[in-house]
Parts: structure tokens; sequence; C-alpha cells
């Protein structure tokens, strides 16, 4: 990052996730004439397009230059490109668009999930799994995310499933709150999230995020606004789980987590208000730790504490996050910018974190295989 020449957040805006009508590229235009209001701009004035979409493998709608719709719809002859990169597609976009040197870039993420049976769903997501050992085995995504689970109950047994219950039960929660969620003005009980139908042991039901479709958009700039982007770093990993040296901490989150703070000049401990990949409740939980918010097989203390809770010391998910708000892949990485930046203005509503000044969002692909952080900071 130029640190002597910043982006700044200067417009959010997003669908309703949900089970929409309309077609992949009307939800991303949606979205972003929402972040165009809010920034109080033109078309005519962005420079250039970041398109997250994955839409080529979950999509029906036979589209596959998504890129080119949006030109059309624009009636733009300006840059536009796609950047994917599985569930984290939002937040490397979002990256992408700080490396092009442009003054004003609008960064939009989009899917349609909704159209696409659950078992095409499920066969392209098991695509982010390792593809000479672990697809042909059949380790869908639920399956690889279960075994990061037992792995971590394994090393860390005062950790149980009641603790990725209460993860799962304080998302929910919020989303309740949240009137572009999925979940908006449905509560889910404790009781009906621990005793779900397991999906892949030791992982139930309401372990598992929702897939959804919706797009969300912001356009960064280097004009001052209330909000900078004061770090943004992506990292790799190896895509298979067994070639890494621990199942339990993933080093693309580490090191992300640790190079975005480095360039805010902040401490996790400064962190305000934070969006975590709650793609599987065993992400957010092994997340906490990666960035640093928790001690390596402590996170358990904080979870009963209510640390990460709406009205704790550190909210995570005030949004509902992925599991409850709804994970239309692509746009995930996006609506987390999108609550964080209306977080750092006060403009929350009922699911408000008290004056938050530093925001961090994480945002993973795979099973940690690329992750994104992002660090906002009120101005």
């Amino acid at each position: 990052m130029n640190e002597n020449n910043p982006y700044y957040i200067k417009g959010v805006g997003m669908t309703k996730f949900g089970i929409l009508r309309k077609l992949s590229p009307l939800l991303a235009y949606e979205a972003a004439l929402d972040a165009l209001t809010d920034a109080d701009m033109k078309f005519e004035d962005v420079d250039a397009v970041i398109l997250a979409s994955m839409d080529w493998f979950f999509s029906d709608e036979r589209q596959r230059h998504v890129g080119s719709v949006l030109s059309s719809l624009f009636k733009t002859h300006i840059p536009i490109i796609r950047t994917p990169t599985g569930c984290s597609t939002g937040g490397s976009a979002l990256w992408t668009a700080q490396q092009l040197g442009y003054d004003n870039v609008l960064v939009v993420g989009t899917e349609k999930l909704m159209a696409c049976r659950t078992d095409r769903v499920t066969e392209e997501f098991m695509m982010a799994a390792e593809s000479h050992y672990e697809q042909t085995e059949g380790l869908n995504f639920p399956a690889q995310n279960a075994l990061v689970a037992q792995e971590y109950l394994r090393q860390y047994p005062s950790t149980t499933m009641d603790h990725l219950a209460k993860i799962a039960f304080k998302n929910h929660t919020n989303a309740v709150l949240n009137p572009k969620a999925r979940f908006f003005g449905k509560p889910v009980s404790f009781e009906e999230i621990r005793t779900s139908p397991v999906v892949a042991s030791p992982l139930r039901l309401f372990d598992c995020s929702i897939s959804t479709d919706g797009a969300a958009a912001c356009i960064i700039s280097r004009d001052k606004t209330d909000v900078k982007i004061a770090g943004s770093s992506v990292y790799n990993d190896y895509v298979g789980l067994f070639e890494r040296d621990s199942m339990t901490s993933w080093d693309a989150a580490v090191l992300a987590a640790k190079d975005s703070c480095a360039q805010a000049k902040i401490s996790p401990e400064d962190v305000d208000v934070a969006e975590l990949h709650d793609a599987f409740t065993i992400v957010e939980l092994v997340g906490y730790e990666d960035i640093g918010f928790a001690r390596r097989g402590k996170a358990y203390q904080k979870i009963d504490d209510g640390f990460f809770e709406l009205d704790g010391k550190l909210p995570v998910n005030a949004s509902g996050g992925l599991k409850a708000k709804g994970h239309p892949v692509s746009a995930t990485g996006v609506a987390q910018i999108v609550e964080l930046t209306q977080q750092l203005r006060g403009e929350s509503g009922d699911r408000q974190v008290n004056n938050p000044k530093v925001a961090l969002a994480h945002n993973v692909g795979g099973a940690g295989g690329n992750v994104a952080v992002t660090v906002l900071r009120k101005v």
C-alpha cells in the first residue's frame, strides 16, 4: 500500500441476500448503483471496475462474459476485470483494485446460487479441495471443514461442539437485526442449533453457512472520506490440507492478518468490530486465533465470556455473517466491507456497535487456500 496516497471507501451498496429473481449481472448493477448513490457519483466518474464473480461455475444463465455484460449495462468502455479466487473472491477483488493505481475503482461482487440444484452446487464447491486425492475420495466442502473441526477438538479438548453452536447462535441473533440478511427477522434458538441434523460429523446443519443470491459493491477512491483502507493483504496456501503443517491454523490467514495490521500500524487488540469468514463455525473459531483475537486453543474462553457478541468487547459478524446473512460466494467479501463501512459511519441501526474506530474483514477461499484481510479505519 502507498501510505502517502491511500485509498478511502467512498460509497457502498448491496442487494438483499436471499432467493432473488434477477440475473447475476442485474444484481451487480443494482448494488453498483446503490454504491454510486452513496458516493454521490456518476458511473462516468469511475476509472475501472473489478468484478468479483464465480458465476461460470454455478450459473445456468449461459453467460460467461459477465464483464462485457456490465459494459453493456453501464454503457462504458473502461476496464472491467474479473478476479475469481473461490469464496475469497470479494476480498481479493478489493485488494486487486488497490493495485491498479486509478483514482476511483468500483468493486462489485455478485453470485446466483439458488437457481442451481443442491447437488450441482455441492459438486462445484467440492472443487475447492485438492483434485488428485481429495476430490477423487469425495471430499466435499462440509467434509473438508469437518476434518478441521475433528482435529481441532482432538487437539484442544476444552473446546466442545457447544462452543461452535454459540458462534452460530450469535450470528443468527445478529442477522435478525439486519434487513439485508437472509435470516432477517427469523430467530433460531440455541437448542435448535445444537440439535440440528449432522451434515458431516461433527458439523451439524447450523454449523454450515447458507447458500443465497446477492451482490455487494464499494467504490474505493483517492478522495479523502471518513473511512480509510488502512491495511490490505492477500496470501495463498497449499490447496490440500494434508500438505500443510497444521490443519487448525491456516498460514495464509496468519500472514494476511499480520501484514494488514502492520500496514495499519495496529495490533489485533485495537480492532473494535470485525467480519470473519464463517462459512463453517469452525472457520470463524480458527479465524479468532489466526488473526490474534485469542490465544491458540483458548478461543473457547472468550466465546463463553461473550467477547465476540454484539455487546461484547469485540463484536464479530454483526451482519449475521455468512452463517445467517447468507453466502453468495463472490459477493461475501465485498459485503463484509459494506457492513464495516456502515459500522464505522454509525449507520447500522439496531446492530450498531458502540463507537468503532478500527474494523477488520477476514475473507477465506477454500479451506484457507486464499485469504484476504482488510483493515478499515475511521478518519
